[in-house]
């Protein structure tokens, strides 16, 4: 009996995928629950997994193809389902392990966990492409998971071991150094990723479908920083992570959006439609570009709540297993593009939201404070919006709202 491998639902919005990776090959017995494929979406990847035991007779759809639901990936035979017990071999210490690596207790192997578990498909994908064996590779993330950016700082050294080589040139006695980036190869076109690619066609949509416009501000840190020291070890005792700043921005900038609400809502054709809650997106560095997971009722959330929710987004971001409803939705957004020294920048809006909050390097700088001059922890802060229903007044006031909740966030306390 032939049973068909489809594309399934991918999730709000997402409606083609690339295939990244194939798990199993053609002729390969599987069982129900096994990952066949990786599928490579705008958003996510996401596995499908066979949905009956058998032999997989037929790929469809190769790799780096693109594929749309419901189109068919492969078939399986299951009138060749494999048999409960399985074909084992032993290993150099006797113990008995199955065709696919797991050993009697169900175990995976070192090797497995390695190549295919703790491997990002993205670093997967590099790794293969450049021909590299993988288990070479340290990983860096989450339970040593190997990610993309280990896959291609490992290349790179590989790559500078052989960069110079040295001939001595025998009429004169001189040494003449020869760069291996001198003759063809100097250049490489490589694919766009599908999240790549969803990336540059939201900005361009974003800049073509909104009237947007930034303005800026500077915030002294200077209470933050002095209640982040004074209260760090009690909040990292207590729940186990760090006290961050960018809860302090979401907890200032809600306080704002609600003397401010137009900056919390979107454009529906000729209406504007209101948002009577409060779900912020924060903006994360990802290995195949920004992802904006969600923190749904943001006003409900402590501080404790809100950086320990950040901090699994950036986990699970790392690891690739964030979802597509993570990043479902959101009614305002904060990027902090100081976490990789940036000072300034206009952050592109995020449609259909009208608002997003930039945040940037806290450095000590002068400033004037009643007649002295004083050293300060300094941010500046640029907020980007859609000027078709929000004015400039008024961005200007919640920006400076927004500062003086960061200025005595105490105020944020009492609300």
């Amino acid at each position: 009996m032939k049973n068909t491998i489809v594309v399934p639902t991918l999730g709000e919005s997402v409606v083609e995928a690339r295939i990244a990776h194939w798990l199993k090959k053609e002729g390969e017995k599987v069982e129900v629950g096994d990952v066949l494929v990786e599928l490579e979406t705008e958003k996510v990847n996401v596995e499908v997994a066979a949905q009956s035991a058998g032999v997989l007779t037929k790929i469809s759809a190769p790799a780096d193809s693109t594929v749309r639901i419901g189109d068919t990936l492969g078939e399986i035979d299951s009138s060749a389902a494999p048999s409960a017990a399985r074909e084992t071999t032993a290993d150099n210490n006797g113990r008995k392990e199955s065709a696919t690596g797991r050993n009697e207790a169900g175990v995976t192997s070192p090797a497995e966990e390695k190549e295919v578990e703790r491997v990002t498909p993205v670093a997967r994908r590099v790794a293969e492409e450049s021909g590299l064996n993988v288990s070479q590779v340290t990983g860096s993330g989450i339970g040593g998971r190997i990610t993309k950016h280990d896959v291609e700082s490992f290349i790179n050294i590989q790559k500078s071991a052989g960069q110079r080589s040295q001939e001595t040139n025998r009429g004169n006695g001189r040494v003449r150094t020869i760069r291996e980036d001198e003759g063809p190869g100097r250049e490489e076109r490589v694919r766009m990723s599908m999240r790549r690619k969803t990336i540059a066609r939201r900005m361009l949509e974003a800049q073509g479908s909104a009237a947007m416009l930034t303005t800026f501000n500077e915030v002294d840190m200077s209470r933050v920083m002095e209640l982040r020291k004074k209260h760090k070890d009690h909040f990292k005792q207590k729940y186990g992570i760090s006290l961050g700043i960018v809860s302090f921005f979401v907890k200032a900038v809600i306080s704002a959006l609600r003397e401010f609400p137009r900056l919390n809502a979107e454009i529906d054709g000729d209406d504007i439609v209101y948002k009577h809650y409060y779900d912020i997106g924060v903006a994360i560095g990802a290995e195949e570009g920004l992802v904006v997971p969600v923190l749904r009722n943001a006003d409900r959330l402590s501080f404790a709540g809100i950086d320990m929710a950040i901090k699994d987004f950036a986990d699970r971001s790392a690891a690739g297993t964030l979802t597509l409803d993570d990043l479902r939705g959101g009614t305002f957004t904060i990027t902090n593009g100081g976490v990789f020294g940036s000072m300034m920048s206009t952050p592109i809006l995020n449609p259909p939201q009208v608002g997003i909050l930039g945040l940037h390097k806290i450095s000590d700088r002068p400033v004037v404070e009643n007649g002295q001059i004083m050293i300060r922890p300094m941010m500046y802060v640029a907020l980007t919006y859609d000027h078709r229903i929000v004015d400039g007044r008024e961005s200007v006031q919640f920006l400076v709202k927004v500062k003086e909740y960061i200025e005595d966030p105490a105020a944020m306390l009492l609300e």
